[in-house]
């Protein structure tokens, strides 16, 4: 299954591949406070070398077909203002298909997160990809808790410090 949403797009956004070119680009997400704790990331490296875990992790998901990220491109501009795609993850013990979403901080609060995780969950619905979605969120991380409710997902449970928001397929 392709789990990328390569060449697809929003009202906003165009959805592409990652690729190493973004890398300057990327780094001002890990520059922000708390984005590796809210990654799940050690806090302790510098944010060129979460950076390169984040590429690295990325590239590896792409070449081993275990859905990604997509960057998000602003059809207005041409800036890149983040990621967002659909990621196979094992919570639990059993293999659950993401939505994941991160913006640079210079483009929060304008609703690319939500705009973005929309098309991902219409995306793997129409194409029966899952019949449920889940986004993991931070217990702290309030803007992307309210992405999670906003593209009508709802609290299924907490582990450890993550809230694990689902939806199922009507």
């Amino acid at each position: 299954m392709n789990y990328l949403l390569t060449d697809q797009e929003t009202e906003r956004l165009k959805f592409r591949l990652l690729t190493a070119d973004d890398f300057e680009a990327w780094v001002p997400l890990f520059e922000a406070n708390d984005v590796a704790l809210f990654l799940e990331m050690d806090p302790e490296l510098s944010p060129r070398e979460l950076c390169q875990k984040w590429f690295d992790k990325s590239f590896h998901r792409q070449e081993n077909n275990l859905g990604g990220m997509n960057v998000l491109i602003d059809k207005a501009t041409n800036q890149l203002v983040g990621q967002c795609g659909l990621l196979i993850q094992t919570v639990q013990d059993t293999e659950r298909l993401e939505i994941g979403y991160a913006i640079l901080p210079q483009f929060w609060g304008k609703g690319y997160a939500s705009e973005a995780a929309a098309k991902c969950k219409n995306y793997a619905f129409t194409n029966n990809l899952a019949d449920s979605l889940i986004s993991q969120v931070h217990v702290d991380n309030i803007a992307s808790e309210k992405v999670a409710l906003k593209n009508g997902m709802t609290l299924e449970q907490t582990i450890d410090s993550l809230n694990i928001f689902s939806i199922y397929k009507c």
